[in-house]
């Protein structure tokens, strides 16, 4: 299928799922909806697929897990707990201290909505999961836990030796993910409960070294980039940081294009709904579009 042909399923798709979310959880979509289709259809109009791209380490990449259809046992069971979570019509208090905070600082919400508009989407956690294992990742950090399904993609993809971190600022939120990771008997993951400026921090301080980061907790600009810039002492050329919903609004548009331009990060993958950097030494300075 060419580049042309994806645009439109893609697209109307891309339309159907923002109309949902904010028609009926104004909170969970972007801050400007308009802004972000306009933005999807800039990045349709530049992104590449892998016929287009000669880095070796990056085709490479696209070949073994971006672009990899293989299924994990792991994906079967994660799905199997979403499912039983959309069932969930419990509410509890959400306690958000990122950029919805400043319209929301506390609701009741249904866990259930949480599942739908919150938790990763299955593409997304795939492509996580396939990232861990690619990377053989063993000291993993995660800014924003939610109910734990982010978290459960990348502790199922590596051994039990490995260990996951995980913040997560809302007490109720965390006491369910802590319940989903019993369901699911993940034992290699270590639960932070409280906001990212007193956790991040004296996480840090108990990890030798990063090999992946998933930031996916804080929506604005300035502390995307103060996490960023404090996770970084702690980066090797092996390291992976994954940037969740780069386009959700103009700020993390800004925060985005300030990290690809940081002078450590030597190669950054836009997939529109994330962002990947690599800090690969042997690496010319590149950046690259491609369709997911």
């Amino acid at each position: 299928m060419g580049a042309g042909q994806l645009v439109c399923p893609i697209f109307f798709e891309k339309i159907s799922r923002l109309r949902t979310s904010t028609k009926k959880n104004p909170i969970f979509a972007p801050v400007n909806t308009i802004n972000y289709l306009l933005r999807y259809l800039q990045f349709l109009a530049t992104a590449k697929t892998k016929y287009y791209i000669h880095s070796p380490f990056v085709f490479n990449l696209i070949n073994e897990v971006i672009y990899d259809k293989r299924h994990y046992y792991a994906f079967d069971d994660i799905a199997l707990l979403r499912e039983k979570l959309l069932q969930n019509k419990h509410s509890i208090t959400i306690a958000d201290y990122g950029a919805g905070s400043t319209r929301m600082p506390k609701h009741q919400r249904r866990i259930a909505q949480i599942a739908t508009h919150s938790s990763v989407s299955d593409k997304v956690g795939r492509l996580l999961f396939k990232l861990a294992l690619h990377q053989k990742a063993q000291h993993l950090l995660e800014l924003g836990t939610a109910l734990g399904i982010s978290t459960l993609y990348q502790a199922r993809a590596v051994g039990a030796n490995a260990c996951i971190h995980t913040i997560e600022g809302c007490p109720q939120t965390a006491a369910y993910a802590k319940r989903n990771f019993e369901v699911l008997t993940a034992t290699n993951i270590q639960l932070h409960v409280g906001r990212f400026e007193t956790q991040l921090p004296k996480v840090l301080a108990q990890m030798p070294t990063l090999d992946m980061v998933l930031f996916d907790g804080n929506h604005r600009k300035m502390p995307t980039l103060q996490y960023f810039e404090q996770c970084l002492p702690l980066a090797h050329e092996n390291s992976v940081f994954i940037f969740d919903d780069i386009y959700w609004s103009a700020e993390m548009v800004a925060a985005w294009e300030q990290i690809k331009q940081h002078p450590k990060v030597r190669l950054s993958i836009d997939l529109f709904r994330v962002g990947l950097v690599f800090f690969k030494t042997d690496q010319a300075k590149e950046h690259f579009k491609l369709y997911f």
